[in-house]
């Protein structure tokens, strides 16, 4: 049997018990269908050299050895990964074009009696769906923007409202970056492709008929791309804009870049390309707070200098309609910032009738 995709919520929807994906580890690394495990049936280098071989000597030959080499990985996967299954376990298989190596592992699966199935056109039938998600379609539903300016706890808050009875998507979350030239955590971002698929999935998921809670965003969220389906969405999206006093901005900073903090050096190497922006004595002077770890007096500074500014130069230049909400100075702190969540929902609320 093999599953034909005609949209992701057909996936999203389909009773296996897994996914399984057996492409190499580096094109499971780059993308892969959410919540898919990696069972890799020829690792990189023996992908790499089966076409090889195929290319510069013989289909045949190469086609032997990738045949033994899926037969040595999957005997490795029913070992460890496969060995708990049970008689009534029912995968989902896929790799590259729904070819040799899911039909090849599947054949296997089956004949230890699992109902395994394969996906019809493997990763590219699923990756056509997704660029038509979002390079081509229309957003599924009414967008609201959660504005306000660095530090205004958009993203907790937009984590908190959930529980409000709101519908959210965390592009932050989803791009493993919080947006701005010092955002980027220790690891590294998800490739394009990857983050596009955990979008995708976002989306599918969405009730229509409710509105869905974005946090503001420029179209890029570190080295991601926005796509067109849910950026059209946002720019003329009605916003929420928090107004938070700097000095509650610059303590919860504190919290949420503790992990920057604790890298002095990481820290002062990031406020280098602000030189070219607000000139070498500016950046001395707060890379002398980096030495000093005067962090309070940098976020305070940095928000004073370039993120306010840059932050209301943008909001002006967006055409959807806007609310303010201020807030008080400490809303934001760990033992009020549910409650503060509440006020967002019932200012959103009232923003979107």
């Amino acid at each position: 049997m093999a599953l034909t995709l005609t949209s992701l919520a057909t996936l999203q929807g389909a009773d296996f018990d897994e996914i399984i994906d057996v492409r190499s580890p580096a094109e499971y690394a780059e993308d892969h269908v959410p919540g898919a495990v990696s069972l890799p049936v020829l690792s990189n280098a023996e992908r790499a050299e089966v076409g090889t071989v195929y290319v510069q000597d013989s289909p045949f030959r190469a086609r032997k050895m990738g045949a033994a080499m899926v037969a040595r990985n999957a005997a490795r996967h029913l070992e460890t990964h496969l060995a708990g299954k049970g008689g009534g376990y029912r995968p989902l298989v896929y790799c590259w074009r729904g070819g040799q190596r899911s039909g090849s592992f599947t054949g296997i699966l089956q004949q230890v009696g699992w109902r395994a199935d394969v996906l019809k056109g493997g990763y590219q039938s699923y990756r056509r769906l997704v660029q038509s998600a979002l390079y081509e379609a229309v957003f599924p539903c009414p967008v609201l923007l959660l504005d306000g300016d660095t530090g205004s706890g958009k993203t907790d808050l937009l984590n908190l409202l959930p529980q409000e009875g709101f519908q959210v998507i965390d592009l932050e979350g989803l791009a493993h970056h919080r947006g701005s030239l010092l955002g980027a955590y220790a690891d590294a971002q998800p490739a394009q492709k990857g983050f596009e698929s955990e979008l995708a999935a976002a989306i599918t998921a969405l009730d229509p008929a409710r509105p869905v809670v974005v946090e503001a965003e420029s179209s890029k969220v570190g080295r991601i791309n926005l796509p067109p389906t849910i950026w059209q969405a946002m720019k003329s999206a009605p916003r929420l804009v928090l107004s938070v006093p700097r000095a509650a901005r610059a303590r919860y900073l504190m919290r949420s870049y503790d992990d920057l903090l604790a890298r002095p050096e990481d820290l002062a190497a990031r406020l280098e390309p602000f030189r070219k922006l607000h000139g070498h004595a500016q950046v001395d002077d707060w890379q002398q707070m980096v030495t000093e770890q005067a962090f309070e007096p940098l976020a305070d500074s940095l928000m004073a200098v370039h993120y306010d500014p840059l932050y209301r130069r943008n909001r002006k230049a967006k055409p959807g309609a806007a609310l303010d909400l201020a807030l008080s100075e400490t809303a934001l702190d760990p033992t009020e910032i549910t409650r503060t969540a509440r006020q967002v929902a019932d200012a959103l609320r009232s923003l979107s009738r």
